[in-house]
């Protein structure tokens, strides 16, 4: 309640600060409902007072036209009842439809952050964390793009060059590394789909790879298809875990394996941990 109280104040003070009456407002509604055709774009002064004092909810036709009128961004008025548009992408995870589908979301709605300079340094070969990465930051009305601010997660590239979890995580995909899932779980999965896959620094750099602990000491776990041999370190001195991977956006066409073919998986890498480890 306190919250539609608060909106009719706003509206009451957005009104009154371009000196419209409320006589003036229903004027105005009333040419616009004659323009458009639509009768529920009237707002008399009786329902208009009630919606800025008694915490009347205006129905979705009076507060478009209140937009107009007031010469406000409809999203904004939304945002007061707390109806924020820019969430929708975030709200998606409530509803879980068992069908594949298009999503369809208005690309010019609302506007969000996105990085529009890197640090000189970025290499596309390396894996990188792209929030250290990141020197600006620029508005690009993407509204999709608005998880990208939430504060929980952390976006990385994945190097050209790193082929640790290939063929899973292609070289060249960007991920989504939820921060609060740092420690590493142990277990039996029933495939490697299942098995959590993190994204770790090392005094070397980044990788994501799947990850065991042993007595201060991290297993660094290559995809057994991969080229790229499995690395015991330090715990936490030499490899830190950031976070679980959650999300991945990678190109399947027009990709090729660098310079060799992977090596074919042995019995052994397919059943358990490699009999050979590669320690640094």
């Amino acid at each position: 309640m306190d919250t539609v109280l608060s909106a009719g104040k706003k509206l009451r003070e957005m009104r009154e600060q371009i000196g419209l009456t409320l006589r003036d407002v229903e004027i105005a509604s009333t040419a616009l409902s004659d323009v458009r055709g639509i009768e529920e774009f009237i707002i008399n002064p009786s329902r208009l007072s009630d919606i800025e004092t008694k915490g009347v909810v205006p129905s979705i036709y009076r507060l478009y036209v209140l937009s107009v009128i007031y010469r406000t961004d409809f999203s904004e008025l939304l945002k007061l009842y707390g109806v924020d548009l820019s969430s929708t992408a975030a709200d998606f995870t409530v509803c879980r439809p068992a069908k594949t589908h298009r999503v369809e979301i208005m690309a010019d709605r609302g506007s969000v952050t996105v990085p529009v300079k890197f640090d000189p340094g970025f290499d596309l070969r390396q894996s990188t964390n792209l929030g250290r990465m990141i020197e600006n930051w620029g508005v690009v009305p993407l509204q999709y793009l608005q998880e990208l601010a939430r504060k929980k997660y952390t976006y990385a590239y994945i190097g050209t060059e790193d082929l640790t979890m290939y063929p899973l995580v292609l070289p060249g995909s960007f991920i989504q590394v939820d921060e609060e899932r740092s420690r590493v779980e142990e277990g039996k999965w029933r495939s490697e789909y299942e098995r959590p896959i993190y994204f770790v620094e090392t005094r070397e750099g980044y990788l994501c790879c799947w990850c065991s602990i042993r007595k201060g000491e991290i297993v660094l776990q290559s995809h057994p298809l991969s080229s790229v041999q499995p690395r015991i370190l330090k715990h936490p001195q030499e490899a830190e875990v950031i976070g679980q991977v959650v999300g991945v956006a990678m190109r399947l066409a027009d990709w090729h394996y660098p310079s060799q073919p992977p090596q074919q998986a042995t019995p052994e890498l397919i059943e358990g941990e490699p009999k050979e480890v590669r320690r640094r």
